[in-house]
């Protein structure tokens, strides 16, 4: 208990540090650019004390089940030798983890309500839940695609940039035929893919798929499966716009 509560405090202390920098930021334009008292002083103080304890736990939940179990179902299937369960373990977690992202489900809604505001779809309610679906699951299928790729890419030894320099030739060759409306959607779409949920998991199994592997490095095969995460998503997205227009 006590060597739990030392890493806690050690924790609190690290997330600390890390949003020390924001809170100076909003301090100083608030203050002296603005000069502006800080507004709900009492709910900003609240607000910071419950992020800064969220920002520990979850880096603590990270470190005590995430990686490891991410890590450990990489080594199971990479010794169990089936590339069949491999690649589809490797998908259903891009995918499982892409569809509840929180930003991608807050940018997929915010898209459709716009794209009903601009009249690509109806402004009806299912209309709108259905784009919003709709690209989710687009992005989601893409990133289950991507991981794939990387799975790939660490099993056979590919070079990753030669893979990226691919991807984004033909990233630049889509947008220049997909629809404008759907140009900006699916950039951000690359990004908001990569968040608190997707990352942990695809890099535990990245670095333990390239550390069970004999001939594999993971520092330089074990990395790299973000990339592809945030790649993918762009081509999908425009060409799922093109479908839909």
């Amino acid at each position: 208990m006590l060597d739990f509560m030392r890493k806690f405090s050690l924790s609190l202390l690290s997330s600390g540090r890390d949003l020390a920098p924001i809170v100076v930021v909003i301090v100083f334009f608030q203050l002296f650019v603005l000069q502006q008292p800080l507004p709900n002083l009492v709910d900003l103080i609240v607000g910071l004390a419950l992020v800064l304890l969220g920002l520990t736990f979850f880096m603590n939940g990270l470190e005590m089940g995430l990686f490891p179990i991410g890590e450990s179902m990489a080594n199971d299937f990479a010794r169990k030798g089936s590339l069949f369960w491999l690649v589809v373990f490797a998908f259903a977690l891009g995918f499982g983890t892409t569809i509840a992202e929180p930003a991608l489900i807050a940018v997929a809604g915010e898209a459709a309500v716009i794209a009903a505001g601009a009249n690509v779809i109806e402004s009806t309610q299912e209309a709108i839940d259905q784009y919003a679906l709709g690209l989710r699951v687009t992005v989601a299928i893409s990133v289950g695609f991507a991981i794939v790729v990387g799975v790939f890419r660490i099993i056979k030894g590919w070079a990753i940039q030669n893979l990226i320099i691919g991807g984004y030739i033909t990233v630049v060759i889509v947008t220049a035929i997909a629809p404008k409306e759907i140009i900006g959607i699916a950039y951000d779409s690359g990004g908001v893919t990569t968040s608190t949920i997707t990352v942990p998991l695809v890099t535990a199994l990245g670095v333990g798929l390239a550390s069970a592997i004999k001939g594999r490095n993971p520092m330089l095969d074990g990395f790299g499966l973000i990339a592809f995460a945030s790649l993918t998503p762009m081509i999908f997205v425009m060409c799922y716009g093109m479908l839909f227009s």
